[in-house]
C-alpha cells in the first residue's frame, strides 16, 4: 500500500509531496531474491526513513557485486543521473520529496553539498535522526507515520526559512518551460558563473543539468512505449534522435529500447540485470568522494 499526501501550507514551500509505503502480506513473497533497480532522477531531493531492518544498499556499476550500505534514515540529494540500489522484500518506509531551497531550511546546508549522493541523516541532524527513526518505527499505520513526519518537519524548519533568491525562482520557472539557460542568465543580470552558483546552492544542480533531467522526465511522461523516438526527440527539443538516445543512456544507464522492454510499473524505478544496465560512464555517477558539509548561513545575496 502506498499512501501519498500533499503537505500542509506551512511546509508546502519546501516539501513537494509526502508518502508512506506499507507492504501487504503477499509482498513478502513477491521478491525472495534481491534484485537491482535503477532509480531515475527527478531533479528533487528526497528524505526517506526505512522502517524495517534492511538498510539502503547501493552499487557503483553492473560489475559491483558487493555495494555498500547507507543506512535507514537518508537524504538523497538532487541527481543528474540514475543510481543503482538493491531491492529485496518490500519494506515499510515514509518520506518526502523536497523542493529547491529545502536543504537550507531543513538541514542547514546548501543543496550543492548533498547533490549526487546519499547522506545519512545523522550527519545532518545528529542524534535527532535516530530519535526520529525510532519514533516512526513505533507507529502502527502509514497515516500515523505521515502525521508524525509532518510534525517533525515543521519542528525542523529553520526559525526564519530563507526564500529562494529571486533570480533562482525566475530561473526555475524558465528551466521548467525549456527556456535556454543563456536567456535566463541574461535576464538575471548576473554573470553565468554567479547565476550557476546561486542555482546550485538552492537546487543542487547546475541549470543545464537540471534542465536535462526535467526534459528527460517529460520524455518518460510522453508515452515512450507508443511514440517513435525520433518524433519524441523533435517534440521535446533534442537536436535529433541520436542526441535523445545518448542523453537517455547517460541519465538512465540503459538504452531507450531497454527501458521499453523493462516496462516499469513506476516510470522512475526500473528493475535491471547486467544485460540491461549500461557500463558507460556518466555525469553524477553514484560513487562520489564525500565532500565536507558546509554549515552556517548562506552566502550573502548580492
Amino acid at each position: 500500500m502506498l499512501l501519498t499526501r500533499v503537505p500542509p501550507p506551512s511546509l508546502r514551500f519546501v516539501v513537494r509531496s509526502m508518502w508512506a509505503a506499507e507492504p501487504g502480506p503477499a509482498d513478502a513473497l513477491a521478491h525472495p531474491v534481491p534484485r537491482r533497480e535503477h532509480v531515475l532522477p527527478t531533479g528533487d531531493m528526497h528524505l526517506v526513513f526505512r522502517l524495517a531492518d534492511t538498510p539502503l544498499r547501493l552499487f557503483a556499476d553492473p560489475d559491483d557485486s558487493t555495494g555498500w550500505t547507507v543506512g535507514h534514515a537518508i537524504v538523497g540529494g538532487a541527481r543528474s543521473a540514475f543510481y543503482a540500489r538493491e531491492v529485496a522484500a518490500p519494506t515499510a518506509s515514509v518520506g518526502a520529496q523536497l523542493r529547491p531551497g529545502a536543504a537550507w531550511a531543513l538541514f542547514g546546508t546548501p543543496a550543492s553539498a548533498l547533490a549526487e549522493r546519499h547522506t545519512p541523516l545523522d550527519a545532518l541532524w545528529g542524534a535527532a535522526a535516530g530519535d526520529a527513526l525510532e519514533l516512526l518505527q513505533g507507529l502502527p499505520t502509514p497515516s500515523a507515520r505521515l502525521d508524525a513526519l509532518e510534525a517533525l518537519l515543521v519542528r525542523r524548519l529553520a526559525p526564519r526559512p530563507l526564500a529562494l533568491h529571486p533570480a533562482v525562482a525566475r530561473g526555475l520557472r524558465g528551466i521548467a518551460d525549456g527556456t535556454p539557460v543563456r536567456e535566463l542568465v541574461r535576464a538575471s543580470g548576473y554573470s553565468h558563473r554567479h547565476f550557476a552558483a546561486l542555482f546550485k546552492e538552492a537546487t543542487g544542480l547546475a541549470p543545464k543539468r537540471l534542465q536535462r533531467v526535467l526534459r528527460f522526465q517529460r520524455l518518460l511522461a510522453t508515452a515512450p512505449g507508443t511514440v517513435p523516438w525520433a518524433e519524441l526527440a523533435l517534440a521535446l527539443g533534442y537536436s535529433d534522435q541520436s542526441h535523445c538516445i545518448r542523453e537517455f543512456g547517460d541519465i538512465a544507464g540503459m538504452s531507450p529500447e531497454a527501458y521499453r522492454r523493462a516496462a516499469p510499473s513506476a516510470p522512475n524505478h526500473v528493475c535491471v540485470d547486467r544485460s540491461t544496465s549500461s557500463k558507460t560512464s556518466r555525469p553524477g555517477g553514484i560513487r562520489i568522494a564525500p565532500t565536507p558539509l558546509h554549515r552556517g548561513p548562506p552566502h550573502d545575496r548580492p
